[in-house]
């Protein structure tokens, strides 16, 4: 006898039907960068399609946005005064909280507002923390991070979501926000970030690349799997609501490990590099363009994966690709 699993894929209403992952748009987090000035909307060379946008051309893009569905972003801000230590990342002046304190003004609840929180894009050297001797130091970089997040969550932020990599950060944030009555205030680590190539061109959209060296002190190796189940452990006991895994498509194993280990919700963050190297093939005529995008977001959900930050999530809505 001839078993005929094909008769379960004819035609498209029984593959629908038997579809083992589904893709919902409730799932797409947007990433925004955004900086000072008005009327700013500059086109990021790096990353074709994605944007640098001030606060008053930021509100109009997340109207369009919430059109679409998609009513959570994650900010980013640049552009700030660099310091050796970052201190302007905890001002209140600074971009990102005045940015989220415009959103909750003008949208209130019907937008979920999550900020980035490391200091890379606020010191003169470009790391995550503290320099010291060409080192960055852990657990002096620890208060300025909290404090960093005290002051989007003050502004009116949903969640906060460290992603610097420094041990015991998650604790110190929640720690600061639970002692400041913040006790609302989520927080989803950036538990498992790798010291990947595929960040090359967010560092020209965050103007956050290191002056000198390299990451791989704080960001984890990626020969390492056992590694990032520890990592996301921790920050499980230390307090996240959230575990991430950064980047997505060469980590799926590390997406499916982590999923299997906490009963915590995933995230992935489908990286700057990973969208640039889809949109570079789509301009050179090699791949579809729609095909390819689905089948990795497919591809994250599969592997655990039930939240996908994403800079193709706007498109997709935008060209009718979700099946």
């Amino acid at each position: 006898m001839i078993v005929r699993p094909r008769r379960l894929r004819a035609n498209a209403i029984i593959r629908d039907t038997v579809a083992e992952t589904i893709l919902s748009k409730s799932m797409f987090v947007y990433p925004y960068f955004v900086v000072h000035g008005t009327n700013v909307k500059h086109e990021i060379g790096a990353m074709p399609g994605v944007f640098h946008f001030s606060v008053d051309m930021l509100l109009k893009d997340v109207e369009e946005l919430l059109k679409l569905g998609i009513n959570k972003v994650l900010l980013f801000g640049v552009g700030e005064a660099k310091d050796e230590k970052g201190l302007s990342s905890c001002s209140h002046n600074s971009i990102v909280p005045i940015a989220v304190a415009a959103l909750r003004k003008q949208f209130g609840s019907n937008i979920y507002i999550i900020t980035d929180i490391c200091l890379c894009a606020y010191t003169t050297h470009g790391h995550c923390g503290v320099l010291e001797n060409n080192y960055v130091v852990n657990d002096e970089t620890l208060p300025i991070l909290a404090n960093m997040a005290l002051s989007h969550a003050k502004a009116g932020a949903d969640m906060v979501a460290p992603s610097d990599m420094m041990d015991g950060r998650v604790g110190a944030i929640r720690k600061i926000l639970d002692g400041n009555d913040l006790f609302e205030t989520a927080l989803m680590s950036y538990s498992v970030k790798y010291a990947s190539a595929y960040y090359g061109p967010f560092r020209e959209a965050a103007d956050s690349a290191p002056q000198s060296g390299d990451r791989k002190q704080y960001q984890m190796d990626y020969r390492n799997s056992n590694e990032a189940m520890r990592e996301a452990m921790i920050d499980e006991q230390e307090g996240a609501d959230i575990v991430m895994v950064k980047p997505a498509l060469a980590y799926l194993d590390i997406i499916h490990r982590v999923k299997q280990n906490t009963n915590l919700p995933v995230a992935c963050y489908n990286v700057s590099g990973e969208y640039s190297m889809v949109k570079a093939a789509v301009a050179a005529g090699y791949v579809d363009e729609q095909k390819i995008v689905m089948e990795n977001m497919y591809a994250f959900v599969r592997a655990g994966a039930s939240i996908i930050i994403t800079y193709h999530c706007k498109e997709i809505l935008e060209r009718g690709w979700m099946i």
